[in-house]
């Protein structure tokens, strides 16, 4: 039989529980999809509150990193929706609220590299299997369906990065993305 506490703590509604309050419910959370789940949009709607400060929003933001990094560490089979709601909160709050090159998460570089790390193929490989896309088996319309997901920052983020070799690479998945499936 639960406890008073234990129902009192079910019925709260998560979206008003502080950011340490949440935190160690991520931390408990370990292994749970759902309640990371609930924990990674519960911060991250946090992050997106412009009634916060900007470093309390960033905060709420780590938060909902951590939560989405734990679904990560404890996914089977394919991590693309995870990562993909890596790059677009990491996008978010370069561009909201600012890039900063001394943390990672918040470094246009350091996304950038993340970002051709998690893709499998090569935008000329993308693009000649994006060309008849309709008679390839699922599973290679869904490795397409995936790049496109894991790039789909990619126009914004250029904006942030210096010309060079790795500009260079994610310029060339924005003109694939767009022949994607």
């Amino acid at each position: 039989m639960s406890s008073d506490a234990d129902r009192e703590d079910l019925g709260r509604d998560p979206s008003t529980w502080t950011l340490d309050r949440l935190q160690t419910f991520i931390q408990n959370a370990r292994g749970q999809q759902l309640e990371l789940e609930t924990a990674r949009v519960v911060a991250r709607e946090h992050a997106y509150d412009s009634a916060h400060p900007p470093e309390a929003r960033r905060q709420w933001a780590k938060l909902s990193l951590l939560a989405n990094r734990l679904m990560l560490a404890d996914c089977e089979g394919p991590l693309t929706r995870v990562t993909q709601q890596d790059f677009m909160l990491r996008m978010w709050v370069i561009d909201k609220l600012g890039p900063d090159d001394t943390d990672p998460d918040w470094s246009p570089g350091a996304l950038a590299v993340d970002t051709l790390d998690a893709l499998a193929i090569t935008p000329a490989q993308a693009a000649a299997l994006a060309d008849g896309w309709r008679d390839l088996a699922i599973e290679q319309i869904r490795q397409l369906r995936w790049h496109k997901n894991l790039t789909a920052h990619l126009e914004t983020l250029l904006g942030y990065l210096a010309p060079g070799r790795t500009h260079d690479q994610l310029l060339a998945w924005t003109s694939t993305r767009r022949l994607l499936p």
